[in-house]
C-alpha cells in the first residue's frame, strides 16, 4: 500500500462526510465529486464499504429516490450524529495538520 493510500485511508471518512454535508449524493456521484477535488485514486470499490460503515454507525442515512435516467438511486444524508462527527474530525484535522505541515513543509524551525 502506498504512503498516499495510507494517509488517505485515515481521513477519507471525513472527506465523505464533508461531501454529504454539502448535499445528499448517491455513491457514484460521491466518487465523481471526490475525483473532481483531486482524489482521483478513490474508487467506487472503496466508497461503498465506507458508506455502509458510516450508515451502520449512524453517521449517515440512505434513502431511495427516483432517477431521471434509470433505476432508483440511494442518496445519502448526514445525520445529527454525522454532523457532530464531522465537526470533531475537522477539529482534530486542524490540530494535527498545522504542526505536521510546519514540520514537513516549514522545515521544523522550532526544533
Amino acid at each position: 500500500m502506498s504512503i498516499r493510500s495510507q494517509l488517505l485511508k485515515g481521513i477519507l471518512d471525513g472527506c465523505v462526510l464533508a461531501v454529504i454535508e454539502k448535499e445528499p449524493v448517491y455513491g457514484y456521484e460521491l466518487s465523481q465529486k471526490l475525483f473532481h477535488i483531486g482524489l482521483a485514486d478513490v474508487s467506487e470499490g472503496t466508497i461503498y464499504p465506507i458508506l455502509l460503515r458510516l450508515q451502520k454507525n449512524g453517521l449517515i442515512r440512505g434513502e431511495m429516490r427516483p432517477s431521471d435516467s434509470g433505476p432508483n438511486r440511494k442518496y445519502y444524508f448526514l445525520t445529527e450524529e454525522g454532523q457532530k462527527a464531522l465537526k470533531q474530525i475537522i477539529k482534530e484535522w486542524s490540530q494535527l495538520s498545522k504542526p505536521v505541515n510546519e514540520l514537513l513543509l516549514g522545515g521544523g524551525s522550532q526544533l
